[in-house]
């Protein structure tokens, strides 16, 4: 029997979608207005909570490891867009869903020119440590890693809801992206490489991009 397209299951409204991708891109903006100001309260928390995380990361270096491997190779930008293009061979090779995953090589795209075209508008400085135990290049805002992990598992979660799956796998799926996008985001404040508005910035782009990409999937699908 064959499985049940993902290009012909039923097209719930579009508008939830929109509504959300609103609230979030208001709230990314907001936190954008205040990271380019250097807002004096978000400096402070910034730095309060980097400089706690930074000397638990030098006092336990074995967490740090750990971290290291899962920032540099589990969760890392290049990982997550190799996963969005197979899942987009997938449904082609399997599906014939050309559409939906052209979809998602393009949304997964257009998130890496919005962090990139970001990163040299604010221009913010990442951290800096005298015993540094991590590096990363570029500027500090919004957290790539945080961002591309976000957009990614956010689309292939809701592209497994569509397929309609099986309660376990569902729940399997659902753990392992919260338990990715909130990882990735520690990962890298823990290790001194970003702010925490940083990682906080990814989150909500990512979460707006997904929640417009989904709008136009409903929207414009054919």
């Amino acid at each position: 029997m064959r499985s049940p397209s993902v290009d012909s299951s039923p097209r719930p409204p579009a508008r939830t979608a929109a509504r959300a991708a609103l609230a979030l891109g208001l709230c990314s903006v907001l936190l954008l207005a205040l990271v380019a100001a250097e807002w004096r309260p978000l400096l402070s928390v910034d730095g309060d909570v980097s400089r706690t995380t930074h000397r638990w990361a030098v006092a336990d270096p074995d967490v740090t490891r750990v971290c290291r491997i899962l920032t540099d190779w589990v969760w890392d930008p290049l990982t997550m867009r190799l996963l969005a293009a197979a899942v987009a061979v997938w449904l082609v090779w399997r599906h014939g869903a050309w559409w939906t995953a052209g979809w998602l090589v393009v949304t997964s795209a257009v998130g890496t020119l919005v962090q990139q075209g970001l990163k040299a508008a604010v221009g913010r400085v990442r951290p800096v440590w005298p015993d540094p135990v991590d590096s990363a290049h570029y500027q500090a805002y919004p957290s790539g890693h945080a961002l591309t992990a976000t957009v990614v598992c956010g689309l292939l979660l809701w592209l497994l809801h569509r397929h309609g799956v099986g309660r376990v796998l569902w729940r399997t799926a659902v753990s392992a992206v919260v338990v990715s996008v909130a990882g990735v985001g520690l990962t890298r404040v823990w290790l001194g490489v970003h702010w925490p508005s940083d990682v906080l910035g990814g989150w909500l782009l990512g979460a707006t991009l997904v929640a417009l990409a989904i709008a136009a999937h409903l929207r414009w699908r054919p």
